[in-house]
């Protein structure tokens, strides 16, 4: 199974947030998704700023992105 880091954008810095070893991206992608909404929750100052959670693999390749501004439902 594959190792996935997990970093917050913010700006051109990248936080650490910490690596996992999970079944493929489908899953690293949703753990992402909940990190990301859980950042934006504890951390509202983040919001607004173009912040994001990204996702890179073991060779540290970009492999998914998401935004902490939660996307809304109409443009979904």
């Amino acid at each position: 199974m594959p190792y996935y880091s997990f970093d917050l954008v913010v700006g051109e810095e990248f936080k650490n947030q910490g690596g996992i070893i999970l079944e493929g991206i489908e899953v690293a992608s949703d753990r992402a998704d909940q990190l990301a909404c859980e950042l934006s929750q504890v951390k509202p100052e983040l919001q607004q700023k173009g912040c994001a959670v990204r996702v890179t693999d073991r060779d540290h390749n970009e492999v998914y992105r998401t935004p902490l501004d939660p996307v809304p439902a109409w443009q979904r």
